[in-house]
């Protein structure tokens, strides 16, 4: 006996015909490439810039971001946990080793911190500090109070000492600055995060520390940031503050160490690190930073490096294959 099959209805077959189309348009969509940045806080407010003004000329492309310090910038490369390593220092002969390729793209420096609103401000932007004064803070402990930093014993109040907890290029360049030492060598109370430790340093009238210039200077005013004045170093050894060694807006700081004044350390350039050779939208992305890209550098508070130093990673870059 032959059994009949009915027919199927023509309402199950246009809704068939329906999501086949739909599958089909849906799988002949441009897949979005995703590159991952993570690392220091120093870089992280001019990598959003760039990241932004590249996804909207690059519909195709979603850049992630996201700040950790330096150390973890590093590690996150080179593990393969991100595409990109954001780098506020120079790279040690054991992770270039590891495969890091770095590429400088601006340049800024880290600057001291004292509470505005320290009881014996006046004399302290008179004599200022120098990197034998900070060593004996932060490398010896042999100095404490603010009476020896000032030579008058009267004075006993305790200097509260902050540093980062962090794996930080701005602790590796603050330390180097003092003296020739590195970030494990830093004596003071630990906080994480550029933010964190000018918050601490804001909550203590009797606190020191360091930060990135971009975090010190409020980005609307260019005056350094609500209860915080920049530590006074005595830059050309003199034994005492000249006028030109107080940095009371962004501006000043910046030509400073634009023309070399502020020294290196604690300015330095600023770099972005792959892990090996990068390549495809990595690599494009990176080209774009070395060109269009450095638009964005001094508008948004840094020091664009000087043009050989940008022929020279350009150049760098292109010897890729």
């Amino acid at each position: 006996m032959i059994r009949k099959i009915n027919p199927i209805p023509r309402w199950v077959l246009s809704v068939l015909l329906t999501s086949l189309l739909l599958t089909g348009c849906g799988s002949s969509s441009p897949k979005q490439e995703t590159i991952a940045v993570s690392g220091a806080f120093a870089l992280y407010p001019l990598m959003t810039q760039w990241a932004d003004a590249y996804q909207k000329n690059n519909p195709g492309v979603r850049i992630d971001v996201t700040a950790g310090g330096a150390g973890k910038g590093v590690s996150d490369t080179l593990a393969g946990a991100v595409d990109i390593g954001m780098v506020s220092r120079e790279l040690s002969p054991e992770e270039l080793n590891q495969g890091a390729f770095p590429i400088a793209v601006a340049r800024d420096a880290v600057f001291g911190t004292l509470n505005a609103a320290n009881p014996y401000l006046d004399q302290i932007l008179q004599k200022g500090f120098n990197p034998q004064i900070l060593a004996g803070i932060y490398i010896t402990g042999e100095i404490t109070t603010w009476g020896e930093v000032l030579g008058m014993p009267e004075i006993t109040d305790q200097i509260r000492v902050f540093t980062r907890s962090d794996s930080a290029g701005a602790a590796e360049m603050w330390a180097l600055y003092i003296a020739g030492k590195k970030q494990s060598d830093l004596l003071g109370i630990g906080v994480n995060s550029d933010p964190g430790i000018l918050e601490a340093v804001i909550r203590d009238s009797l606190a020191i520390g360091y930060n990135n210039l971009n975090y010190v200077f409020d980005a609307e005013t260019q005056k350094p940031v609500s209860g915080v004045v920049i530590m006074p170093l005595d830059l050309n050894g003199n034994g005492f503050i000249d006028p030109d060694e107080i940095f009371t807006d962004k501006s000043a700081a910046r030509q400073a160490v634009a023309d070399g004044r502020y020294p290196s350390p604690p300015a330095r350039d600023l770099y972005i690190i792959t892990k090996g050779n990068p390549s495809g939208s990595v690599r494009d992305f990176i080209h774009w930073i070395l060109n269009e890209g450095q638009a964005y550098v001094e508008p948004n508070g840094y020091i664009p490096l000087n043009p050989d130093r940008i022929q020279e990673m350009r150049a760098r870059l292109d010897d890729q294959p």
